[in-house]
């Protein structure tokens, strides 16, 4: 059976700190609350649920009330976790290598103004004389839209 009041205890990220803090020894409330940007009531109130479940205990030293954490008391918790999972675990399938093919730069020009004589653009000389053998493709002419296609955001407003 699970142990409940325990998982319910350290079901808070507030409460799962503390315990954290309390691994190193016992504290005062004074040092615990100032770990944490909420309230001291507040903190008091997180100390009292994790004292009922009975995984901390108070001790008042003097003026201070110090905290002790008791890790014992979650043998129960360990325990119930390692009868649910797996005894052993698969061994990772590895997975071959993905190869990306990088395509080949295309190279665009300015159009050319009627009548005027063909040119060649420095960037297309110097693709011209690395690669000899490649003849420079010019791309098709395709019209441009008067306003700029409207972007998807897949059901998002940035």
């Amino acid at each position: 059976m699970p142990p409940i009041k325990t998982l319910v205890a350290l079901a808070d990220p507030t409460r799962c700190r503390l315990i954290e803090i309390l691994r190193d020894g016992a504290q005062p409330v004074h040092v615990l609350a100032a770990a944490f940007k909420i309230s001291r009531p507040a903190i008091s109130r997180h100390l009292r649920v994790l004292k009922q479940a009975g995984l901390i205990s108070e001790k008042k030293f003097g003026r201070e009330n110090r905290y002790a954490l008791h890790a014992n008391r979650l043998t129960p918790v360990q325990r119930w976790l390692g009868e649910i999972l797996p005894a052993t675990k698969p061994a990772p399938v590895a997975e071959a290598p993905v190869l990306l093919a990088v395509p080949e730069p295309v190279v665009l020009t300015a159009p050319e103004p009627l009548g005027a004589a063909p040119v060649k653009s420095i960037r297309a000389k110097r693709v011209a004389k690395a690669k000899p053998e490649a003849p420079v493709a010019k791309p098709a002419a395709t019209p441009r839209p008067s306003e700029p296609a409207a972007v998807s955001q897949m059901g998002f407003d940035f």
